[in-house]
């Protein structure tokens, strides 16, 4: 059995799809979803449902009765109280039914940064969560991508209407980044996979080393108009999150995790690019994903 969480969210899916589509003989896949309706109908024939948040205890013991794998995602939620607190309340109830029924292996979305990274937020704490699973000793692989090219679709309306995109990252240096359609490519080949034991990072690292300017003229060229990018502050960034109705705690962190990557450079140049599992550069990203929603 296995267990798929956030099945409608932006990397879940995806993930779904690809284990779905892979045909994976007699065992079956269970589903914890809040809304079911958001599944579609076919997909809703094809997998087993479990109602609620993977952050009930109830609910992901239920899930998990049978199960021996199960992809793992802390979906963001800009209305929690706590950063740390929000990461601890999804890992804890984890940790239990992994001790508790029989979980051989689990494939989580965490990030780079392992070892480097301080005071950085939803990276902190997300790094803090792989070591909280790794400790129970099931069998982890922890996919570490570093920023999300779909992190960009936020800002299609801006770019659609005034061509430019609003970044608080430094615009001369570096940012590695790596499309979701690898993350769900490698969490679904690990899912498949029962042979592999122990706790291992699995970096993924895309094929490009392009600061912020750099991405807004590979941006321009596909979209065959100007498109620049406007440096803002990490206080304006934090400030943009709480207007748009995030918790204080909430948009600190992400402030804490904008100025950490710009100071200790954990997503930067140095770190090499992950060809096996994450091939997708940033110009056919923006061809095939970027493109279509720019021009709507």
């Amino acid at each position: 059995m296995i267990v798929i969480t956030t099945p409608t969210g932006q990397i879940g899916r995806e993930v779904l799809a690809r284990v779905l589509d892979a045909g994976h003989g007699a065992s079956p896949v269970r589903v914890i979803v809040r809304d079911p309706a958001r599944l579609s109908p076919e997909t809703r024939e094809r997998v087993e449902v479990v109602q609620g948040s993977h952050a009930d205890p109830a609910v992901l013991k239920e899930a998990c009765e049978g199960a021996d794998r199960i992809f793992w995602l802390v979906p963001p939620t800009p209305g929690a109280d706590s950063v740390e607190g929000h990461f601890r309340s999804f890992a804890g109830p984890l940790c239990e039914v992994i001790e508790g029924q029989g979980v051989e292996r689990v494939v989580a979305v965490s990030t780079l940064g392992r070892g480097v990274a301080e005071n950085a937020g939803q990276i902190s704490a997300s790094l803090a969560m792989d070591e909280a699973i790794a400790a129970t000793g099931v069998h982890y692989r922890a996919l570490c991508p570093p920023s999300l090219m779909e992190n960009l679709l936020r800002q299609t309306a801006s770019i659609r209407a005034e061509g430019v995109w609003s970044e608080a990252l430094a615009l001369d240096r570096v940012v590695r980044t790596c499309a979701v359609r690898d993350v769900a490519a490698e969490a679904g080949r690990l899912l498949l996979d029962g042979s592999w034991t122990g706790y291992a990072d699995v970096p993924l690292v895309g094929p490009d080393a392009l600061t912020p300017e750099g991405m807004a003229r590979v941006v321009s060229e596909v979209l065959d108009r100007p498109v620049r990018v406007r440096q803002i502050t990490v206080a304006e960034q934090k400030a943009r999150l709480t207007g748009f109705g995030a918790t204080e705690a909430w948009a600190q962190g992400v402030a804490d995790m904008m100025h950490a990557q710009n100071t200790q450079g954990f997503y930067g140049a140095t770190r090499p690019s992950t060809p096996d599992t994450a091939p997708t550069s940033f110009r056919m990203w923006c061809e095939e994903v970027l493109k279509p929603a720019v021009r709507g």
